[in-house]
């Protein structure tokens, strides 16, 4: 295992930055399977991917604004005072495709020579493609480099009467060299032991190190994490994903980027990003969620207050987009 920065073949230690020794911080719109391959080689330390899930459905998530009134509102809060609540509409997309197989597993390929040689890639999915998914990468990767299949676990939302409610998520982790990645045990969160007292009280205040079961909430709905995107996922899996298999100064690949939670997560933990996405509101949201930390925005320009405009031949940072893309290479 990696414990700590990795040399490359001329001895100096391994960072996805580029010439000047900032860390990528990319955002990008387009379809993953074309930008996959104009990307750098062996840049990436660690891949976190949350495609489609392949339920059939259209996923959407409604927001509420509520905003106090002196008049009858339809909400009472503190104090008895009045809420007028307004229902905000969220982007959407259809999850669902024939062969849900021949749609991921060529951008996973697509994806693996962005890797470098002690990478992690972690797939999360659910129980409708995990099984057959699981197959599949054993058999592109080999089987000895799967090394867990994490469940997230959490209880929210409505329960079956006709069978047992799901709930949880299924993450696939994979290795690049089973004999050679990072595994930074030291740095991993601690949690509570369910029975305190059959430790001693020095562990009991401790904690105790996660198993492959995690137990985290959903991004709660009028949480400040919530963004309005369909299928965001909470902050706390990711950033113990990318602290426990990255390095400061790493760089962290997402190519189904969503909201942006990869790049949030790897953003304050310093390593960098690189998101990719080919819904428009998506990269519209990650851009406005990591505004802070001054990412490069490529093949779209976003406005002040987030909304996209209309393509030009420069980005916001000045420089053209059709001089971008060579320089990633």
């Amino acid at each position: 295992m990696t414990v700590g920065s990795r040399i490359d073949s001329v001895g100096l230690p391994f960072r996805a930055a580029n010439s000047y020794g900032v860390l990528m911080k990319r955002i990008i719109l387009g379809d993953n399977a074309v930008v996959l391959p104009t990307l750098p080689r062996g840049f990436a330390r660690l891949a976190y991917i949350d495609p489609p899930f392949n339920t059939g459905k259209i996923q959407k998530r409604d927001r509420m604004r509520v905003t106090s009134t002196d008049a009858e509102g339809v909400r009472t809060g503190f104090g008895g005072r009045r809420y007028e609540v307004q229902k905000i509409a969220s982007g959407s997309y259809t999850d669902s495709f024939d062969d849900f197989q021949a749609f991921l597993l060529p951008r996973i390929e697509a994806a693996i020579p962005c890797l470098t040689p002690d990478a992690s890639l972690f797939v999360h999915l659910d129980y409708h493609e995990v099984h057959y998914v699981k197959v599949a990468l054993d058999r592109l990767l080999g089987r000895e480099h799967f090394m867990n299949e994490i469940i997230w676990a959490y209880d929210y939302g409505a329960r079956s009467k006709n069978r047992w409610p799901a709930k949880h998520d299924n993450i696939l982790w994979y290795v690049m060299n089973p004999d050679d990645y990072v595994f930074n045990f030291d740095d991993m969160d601690r949690i509570p032991y369910m029975a305190p007292g059959l430790v001693t009280k020095e562990k009991a205040e401790k904690g105790k190190t996660p198993t492959d079961v995690w137990w985290h909430t959903i991004v709660p709905t009028n949480g400040r994490e919530k963004t309005g995107y369909p299928t965001q996922k909470p902050l706390g899996i990711l950033n113990r994903i990318v602290k426990i298999h990255s390095l400061p100064g790493d760089t962290v690949l997402d190519f189904f980027a969503g909201s942006g939670t990869t790049g949030e997560a790897a953003a304050r933990q310093g390593r960098g990003f690189v998101l990719i996405d080919q819904n428009p509101a998506a990269v519209t949201i990650a851009r406005q969620r990591l505004a802070e930390f001054r990412p490069e925005c490529i093949g779209f320009v976003a406005g002040p207050q987030g909304e996209r405009l209309p393509p030009t031949d420069r980005g916001d940072d000045g420089v053209s987009r059709q001089e971008v893309l060579p320089q990633l290479r």
